[in-house]
């Protein structure tokens, strides 16, 4: 009688061992409507970066766009911007450019584990990245309001940390064509195309995880689809810690209840990742309005680098 319960217990520990050790995310191919807009972005301007301290003591990079007007009288509103999955401050410079030209003081971030932040595609823990941000408010302090206004991975970041204990530290959310949830309405099949997920090993690892077993949460569950030319400067693959930080709470629905701040969407009308025209809904089923505001002919990655939507976007970034 003790045999059987003995046979299923090591079968399943050998399914979990398989799913570590061959259950990872698969090489994709390259997405081009994602790595080729860049071809043709004029990256002159882009300025140094600057460097904080972390918590843990690791330095941080951040880029500052000042303002190329202000109001002698009024306090900045500063825009702090998060980059998207895979990316880096740099890829934001056209949308930090627009918003410093419209008044408002832009501190563009390489989250940790992208771009000068850190090992690329590695935090040490789910949380490190809130941590991260809270460190940097408190490092390059500002006395005017502030939003927090985040694209694609970072619009669902943005949203995390929205409904989260610290969100009184922004007055306002942008959530540019944010990243939801791989189970929500507005999700396309492997994110259109953009991403592999490791689904087994993400299952094992989520089980461990739910044991308090976190030794495994280095290993990569998250595979973008990127070209040679991308690869250099941007992060190819998440581990697990970062792809689950990195992206609202698995309850995302909770995440939208929890955000008592000011909130809004912006999205192309065209986007190829998500459903764009669902945003609304899916907020709505959560018991939270939200404005959504969809920009004609534009796409996923145009959202921020297309001349009518960096304005649209723009138009959204202090609060009424």
């Amino acid at each position: 009688m003790l045999l059987t319960p003995l046979l299923i217990l090591l079968a399943c520990t050998a399914a979990l061992a398989a799913a570590l050790v061959w259950g990872g995310p698969r090489l994709i191919k390259p997405l081009a409507s994602i790595n080729a807009p860049f071809a043709g972005v004029d990256f002159t301007g882009v300025p140094s970066a600057q460097r904080y301290l972390a918590r843990d003591g690791t330095s941080l990079a951040w880029y500052s766009y000042p303002p190329a007007t202000a109001a002698a009288d009024a306090p900045l509103h500063r825009v702090v911007l998060v980059h998207g999955s895979s990316s880096r401050a740099r890829s934001m410079h056209v949308l930090a450019r627009a918003l410093a030209a419209q008044g408002y003081a832009v501190a563009a971030l390489d989250l940790r584990g992208h771009g000068e932040s850190g090992e690329r595609g590695h935090v040490a823990y789910i949380g490190q990245l809130e941590d991260d941000l809270e460190d940097f408010l408190r490092a390059v302090p500002h006395g005017g309001s502030q939003t927090l206004m985040g694209f694609s991975a970072g619009g669902g970041f943005a949203l995390r940390f929205a409904g989260s204990d610290r969100q009184a530290l922004f007055g306002h959310y942008v959530l540019l064509s944010p990243f939801i949830h791989q189970d929500a309405p507005t999700a396309r099949p492997d994110t259109g195309g953009w991403a592999s997920i490791g689904v087994p090993r993400l299952i094992a690892l989520t089980l461990f995880n739910r044991a308090g077993i976190t030794r495994w949460n280095d290993l990569p569950v998250l595979r973008f689809a990127l070209d040679e030319a991308s690869r250099a400067g941007l992060t190819p693959s998440y581990s697990y810690n970062l792809a689950m930080n990195f992206r609202p709470h698995d309850d995302y629905q909770a995440d939208i209840r929890n955000a008592r701040g000011k909130v809004c969407i912006v999205a192309g009308q065209d986007d190829e990742l998500f459903h764009a025209d669902r945003f609304a809904d899916v907020f709505a089923q959560a018991g939270k309005q939200v404005p959504v505001t969809l920009v004609p002919g534009v796409n996923h990655m145009g959202l921020t680098l297309d001349a009518q939507a960096v304005t649209t976007v723009a138009r959204h970034a202090c609060p009424a």
